[in-house]
């Protein structure tokens, strides 16, 4: 087996609330299940039944989650949410449902990813690309046969994984791509572990990960990568950042939508800000 370093941990976030703008932090706790304290919320439209996505409901990223205190395994963390207008209040509050349920608009309630089954999450069909046609990112498919809705992970509030990983250099490429002045903030992809993977790569990173693992830091392993399509999230407004079509479009016409790679916990540990990554294959 081959082992070479790829990079170093240059950042950290967690989304306790899913679709909510989250957390940056100095280092996390990994588990199977993930960063712990991220996505240990969801929001459920009570009219669909299904779970709120940013995908459809941009103004998710108006919200923003963290974790209180200190995030144990197997305990679900204190969370505080922010809502538009400044206020501050607690996932577990009484009355949390009904006051994110005014700010947003839409009647939903908040719940614990303990409760997660085989959840479904809300999109539209025709915004869930931006303005790339459906087609353009995956050939065959359609907006006529195109459901409204998307399967999350098994018993939980992800969309396809518990782990998100994207390299430095691949953002770098896809902003050279793009030209001009682009918006490739790596917040636009909601990573757990950003990578500095260095200068000049001038490639897709994360394609030479697939089908080996990521050792990060004393002990935690990343398995099962695979590579991350992306949607209509990456072009929403947030905080400093603007709308931008354009970091969609670079990435669907240069690499059919994919960015970073999804991929499961094989060992568990603390990652840390400046921790090595390594390629084991």
């Amino acid at each position: 087996m081959e082992r070479r370093q790829v990079g170093v941990v240059a950042a950290l976030w967690r989304h306790p609330v899913k679709s909510m703008l989250g957390e940056q932090l100095a280092e996390v706790e990994i588990t199977e299940r993930g960063a712990i304290g991220d996505r240990v919320y969801a929001l459920r439209e009570l009219a669909t039944n299904l779970i709120v996505s940013a995908k459809k409901f941009p103004r998710m990223f108006e919200f923003r989650a963290a974790c209180e205190g200190v995030s144990t395994p197997g305990a679900c963390p204190t969370v505080c949410i922010r809502l538009p207008d400044g206020r501050a209040i607690h996932a577990e509050d009484p009355d949390a449902s009904e006051l994110i349920s005014a700010a947003l608009g839409k009647e939903v309630r908040i719940e614990r990813a303990d409760t997660a089954q085989s959840e479904r999450a809300g999109i539209d069909p025709g915004t869930v690309f931006g303005d790339v046609p459906v087609e353009n990112v995956r050939p065959g498919l359609t907006l006529a046969v195109m459901p409204d809705y998307f399967a999350l992970a098994p018993g939980t509030f992800f969309d396809s994984a518990v782990m998100h990983v994207i390299a430095s250099g691949t953002l770098r490429h896809l902003s050279k791509l793009a030209g001009e002045a682009s918006g490739f903030d790596p917040r636009r992809f909601r990573p757990t572990i950003y990578v500095e993977t260095g200068e000049g790569a001038g490639r897709f990173v994360e394609d030479e990960w697939e089908g080996g693992v990521l050792a990060v830091g004393d002990s935690v392993k990343i398995a099962g990568m695979r590579a991350a399509l992306r949607c209509v999230m990456t072009t929403h407004p947030q905080d400093e950042l603007g709308r931008d079509y354009r970091v969609l479009r670079t990435a669907a016409s240069s690499h059919n939508a994919n960015v970073g790679v999804f991929a499961s916990v094989a060992a568990s540990g603390v990652v840390r800000i400046g921790d090595g990554v390594f390629l084991e294959k």
